[in-house]
């Protein structure tokens, strides 16, 4: 045990694996604030999407399986997601340049933010590390038009993350 406790605190010290930042927000909290631009230069905050749900999916990297195929289904997704009156936007570590070229090759019609410095992604708790690279985790927040935390998905599957998202919108737009 105690030789397991000591390479686990290796491997930490060494950055091969990181915890968590912070802790996530939990469902009923006010989400987090944050001023980022999009894929096109525009800035965005909290208040933009406020009266209306907000799906709000954190993601590793531009470019790579995972994340291309999330950001393709909640593309397809999209007009679905609109009806049921809530906007999407994503949230990775790369820069504007690299989300407008990653929202040009797949036609992304949502804006895809740049938390290039991790500090968005440090307040909702899904910065991570692995091997001195950070990175977001794949999170998903559902986001009520109030502005507060409905849902969270933690490590989502990126082809079955958007219809988590829609079923659970519509329970919730359904409850009392």
């Amino acid at each position: 045990m105690r030789r397991l406790s000591c390479l686990l605190m290796l491997t930490l010290l060494c950055g091969l694996i990181a915890p968590a930042f912070a802790d996530s927000p939990q469902v009923g909290q006010v989400a987090p604030t944050y001023r980022l631009q999009d894929q096109n230069g525009h800035w965005h905050t909290p208040a933009d999407f406020r009266g209306h749900w907000l799906v709000m999916y954190f993601y590793p990297k531009d470019f790579t399986p995972g994340c291309t195929t999330e950001v393709c289904t909640f593309r397809d997704d999209i007009a679905k997601l609109r009806k049921a009156g809530a906007d999407v936007v994503g949230v990775s570590l790369d820069n504007v340049k690299s989300h407008a070229d990653f929202a040009a090759k797949y036609h992304v019609p949502f804006p895809l933010l740049s938390d290039a410095d991790g500090a968005v992604a440090t307040t909702y708790g899904v910065l991570a590390s692995h091997m001195g690279i950070h990175y977001a985790k794949r999170t998903t927040f559902l986001i009520d038009p109030q502005g507060k935390i409905a849902k969270v998905y933690v490590d989502v599957d990126p082809e079955k993350n958007s219809a988590q998202v829609m079923n659970d919108l519509a329970t919730l737009k359904a409850a009392p």
